[in-house]
């Protein structure tokens, strides 16, 4: 045991607190993917973050329906994990310069947290299965079917557009920087 935590002495401690784990963290991504639309201005990586942000309010009711399928009360865990991670991504996007490098900046903290939330829901899928609560699979295995849908999208955008622009876009800075510092030799000599 940690220290200031309880014990989990069964699986079903340790399922219900992933799922209260999950539910905070869904909410807190709910709460943050208005702020990254904001910040994109490609089509096609908005239309996916709004999408998602639907897909995420759906999420947090399909684990209300599984917290009522354990008769408790749905109650968020505050999670370490993926506010370290929504604050990481805060602090890469806010370091970034240049729109393209902004969106590459986003879609990375955006997986981030897929990648996190897929590995949350697989824990949670297989704990059910053992346990056999097959009736919590089907809510908890859609939300997981579109998390790995969601990263694959970012996937695909961050290739077939951001990330050659954020490219063309740093090439053209690194060369814009070594003809100002040569220019800036010249004049010093």
């Amino acid at each position: 045991m940690g220290l200031f935590t309880r014990d989990f002495k069964s699986l079903e401690d340790l399922f219900l607190h992933g799922l209260q784990d999950i539910y905070y963290a869904e909410q807190q991504i709910v709460k943050t993917l208005p702020d990254l639309i904001e910040q994109v201005s490609t089509s096609e990586l908005k239309q996916g973050l709004k999408e998602h942000l639907k897909q995420s309010q759906n999420h947090v009711w399909r684990l209300e329906i599984v917290f009522a399928a354990l008769g408790e009360k749905p109650k968020g865990v505050r999670c370490k994990g993926i506010d370290g991670i929504l604050s990481e991504g805060n602090e890469l996007i806010g370091n970034s310069e240049g729109r393209s490098v902004i969106e590459a900046a986003v879609i990375a903290s955006a997986q981030a947290v897929e990648h996190y939330e897929i590995t949350r829901y697989g824990d949670l899928i297989a704990w059910a299965q053992e346990m056999g609560r097959k009736d919590l699979v089907k809510p908890l295995r859609e939300n997981l079917r579109e998390e790995k849908a969601a990263d694959k999208k970012l996937t695909s955008v961050a290739q077939a557009k951001i990330n050659k622009k954020a490219d063309k876009t740093s090439r053209r800075g690194a060369r814009c920087t070594r003809s100002r510092t040569k220019s800036a030799t010249a004049l010093a000599a």
